[in-house]
């Protein structure tokens, strides 16, 4: 795909005057729904182009690959863009974007065309966190919807295409397709690699799997299928496709294929829409080590539905029901989170949600059901334990059962004995759709922190769902897992915690802290499910680590007094972070004097954009921001970190899917560590909807 000319960019944008509510992120969320199905619209000042969805910028992947979706209109016989760049040159105007907004769910684009029509687009990704069966779906929704500006009548038609560039990382690889109609009345252009990779990516794209860009086939629809310059020109020239079929299969980059539909509005005086459906359908998920050894696990909508059409007839069929779940998803949310933080924690969990949810997938069948996660943009790891504890608050808020389903495939793994070392394991996989273990063991070394992520997370789970029989379950690994953190948590050996980035170090504070919690949580464990004397044990451990961590974790004669990043550093600082399982678990561990200073102490090093990570970097991690706000209390520190970072959020020049890793100086991401987007962390901003200041 081409992109306009620097000069008339320039003028496009200098012509558009759009609103941003409630705010303008650096990455606007457009089909978001699963890994793979993580379709952007840059707009941060480093690479994007201020949130204009028609301004000579395509929309991309995650990683700013560029995949095709264009929009173009006629009224009244002249040709309008609204979506991307097509027709580079051909001096088609754009249509004059003025109002951009979105929710929990969704992203609505209002454009004024040529002052005689309004168009509405409306992406919404729906968020299905207590329905499955929806939830497995890999679909999200394009509704376009127009209406007269002037008060007079006048012909539309409309026109959406995509491009082969959807389908694969590569390229070079060859696109096949096809196009036909489905028994609920929908047609659809199939889109696919025609030599399929299965489990396997280029890129960070799937190789594998068929795409499917569908709307109802109406009477006034056309279709069309080839290169991109002529199926456009079609439109172009004459409102209307040539219901042709491009036969010649080829390289994605070889006049690159796309594939349209146009339709016929006819005169419309007040209002008009249509409804467009993009989506993956790929029968198996992932390889997953468990119980049997590697085997292959379908995604679960196979369970529900016998092919693929079937699939995409169903959940075209069902926007009326996507669209009254998602506004009571985007109510909920709107309302807890205003009520925690105020309308910027509002920013920021709005936009926040689809980009948690969607970097995993749910696999299996109606018997045992799995939500399989990637480590997004960092590692590409599979169910990373220390990405997952980060997400686990939105996943707690949203339905605890999905914890449930992400923690079960590492019990499974380690259970079966398919791990050698007595600590919790790194990640199940180095490469995600493979979750294949580490039967060597040589894993990401971070036996402390996953040690307590793990201990944190199964009590954050079974408190929330009641549930002390998972407990039970799993009490053996954990005892195990706790008897590691009894040997290493007060004094940890020099290792990395979950900011790795940032580098190793014997001592930290945080990160002894959180193995003290996961002691204190084992002795919960315990108690819950009747081992009362290991009860006893724990508890009285963690009671005796924390009295000791009080006197090594405070900087000596520090005013205001804080806790520094490693033991004896009384010149340094960090994010006390890992407090917030003490207040999440309801614990009562730490002494509030600890919560009090640790809020004060965050008020007088706050820069512009919110709090460092530590003394080693002026960069923090959104995320952790947001933990700290969590238990802040009424303390001014509380809003002045949300407010920072969604001051962040609004402002930065980053121009990648919401990274938790930014500096708090410049607004940018780091000039000393690593380009973080679209990870599924992210979910740690709802960490303030679950604990009560």
């Amino acid at each position: 795909m081409q992109s306009l000319p620097f000069l008339l960019l320039c003028c496009v944008l200098a012509a558009a005057q759009s609103t941003f509510s409630p705010a303008r992120p650096p990455s606007i969320p457009l089909a978001v729904k699963s890994p793979y199905l993580t379709t952007w619209l840059d707009a941060g000042s480093d690479g994007g182009d201020g949130g204009y969805l028609a301004n000579g910028e395509w929309t991309s992947f995650w990683n700013s690959r560029i995949v095709g979706w264009a929009g173009m209109v006629r009224v009244d016989g002249t040709p309008y863009v609204w979506m991307g760049a097509p027709l580079p040159g051909a001096g088609i105007a754009n249509a004059n974007q003025t109002a951009f907004s979105y929710t929990s769910t969704k992203s609505v684009f209002t454009f004024d065309v040529g002052g005689l029509i309004t168009l509405n687009a409306t992406f919404l990704s729906p968020l299905y966190p207590n329905d499955l069966m929806r939830q497995s779906l890999i679909f999200s929704y394009l509704d376009v919807a127009v209406a007269s500006a002037d008060g007079a009548s006048h012909d539309v038609q409309l026109y959406t295409d995509i491009s082969a560039e959807w389908i694969s990382g590569d390229s070079l690889n060859i696109a096949q397709w096809d196009y036909g109609t489905t028994g609920g009345g929908n047609a659809y252009h199939q889109v696919f690699r025609q030599t399929q990779q299965l489990f396997s990516e280029v890129f960070d794209q799937a190789e594998w799997g068929n795409w499917y860009w569908a709307t109802s086939d109406a009477d006034s629809l056309s279709y069309q299928s080839g290169s991109d310059a002529d199926v456009r020109s079609q439109f172009q020239n004459n409102g209307t496709l040539a219901n042709t079929q491009d036969t010649n299969y080829r390289a994605i980059n070889d006049t690159y294929p796309v594939f349209g539909f146009a339709n016929d509005l006819g005169s419309v005086s007040e209002s008009a829409s249509t409804l467009y459906t993009i989506g993956l359908c790929q029968e198996q998920a992932v390889q997953f080590d468990g119980a049997n050894g590697v085997v292959s696990v379908p995604s679960l909508w196979t369970a529900y539905y016998s092919s693929d059409t079937d699939a995409l007839d169903f959940f075209y069929g069902d926007y009326s029901n996507a669209v009254t779940t998602s506004e009571a998803f985007d109510s909920q949310v709107a309302t807890d989170a205003t009520a925690a933080g105020g309308q910027d924690l509002l920013t920021l969990t709005s936009l926040a949600a689809r980009q948690a949810m969607a970097g995993s997938e749910l696999a299996g069948d109606k018997t045992k059901s799995y939500f399989f996660m990637k480590e997004i943009s960092s590692d590409g790891n599979a169910q990373t334990v220390d990405v997952m504890f980060p997400l686990h608050p939105f996943l707690l808020y949203a339905n605890p059962e999905l914890l449930k389903m992400i923690l079960d495939p590492l019990f499974e793994n380690q259970e079966a004995g398919q791990y050698p070392h007595t600590y919790s394991m790194h990640d199940l996989g180095s490469s995600f759709p493979n979750a294949t273990g580490h039967t060597d063991g040589n894993d990401e070394y971070m036996p402390l922190e996953e040690c307590g992520n793990m201990l944190i997370m199964t009590l954050a789970y079974a408190q929330r769902a009641a549930d002390t029989a998972y407990l039970t379950e799993h009490y053996k690994i954990l005892g195990q897992w706790t008897g590691y953190l009894v040997q290493e948590a007060l004094f940890p050996a020099n290792q990395i915690s979950t900011d790795d980035f940032a580098g190793s170090l014997a001592n930290q504070t945080n990160l002894a802290l959180k193995g003290i919690i996961g002691i204190a949580a084992m002795g919960q464990i315990a108690n819950l499910t009747g081992n009362t004397a290991d009860a006893s044990n724990y508890s009285s451990t963690a009671q005796s680590y924390i009295t000791q961590w009080y006197d090594l974790a405070n900087a000596d004669g520090a005013s205001p007094a804080h806790t520094t990043l490693n033991y004896g550093n009384t010149t340094s600082h960090g994010l006390l972070y890992n407090l917030y399982n003490d207040a999440e678990l309801n614990l009562g561990l730490v002494k509030q004097e600890i919560y009090t200073q640790q809020a004060n102490f965050y008020s007088t090093i706050m820069n512009e954009y919110g709090v460092p990570l530590d003394t080693r970097h002026t960069y923090t991690k959104g995320d952790w921001e947001m933990f700290a706000a969590a238990i802040a209390g009424s303390s001014d520190a509380k809003q002045q970190l949300i407010s920072a970072l969604a001051s962040f959020v609004n402002t930065t020049p980053a121009n990648l899917p919401f990274t938790d890793l930014y500096d708090t100086v410049s607004g940018n991401y780091p000039s000393d560590g690593p380009t973080f987007s679209d990870r599924p962390v992210i979910g740690g901003v709802f960490a303030p909807l679950l604990v009560k200041s």
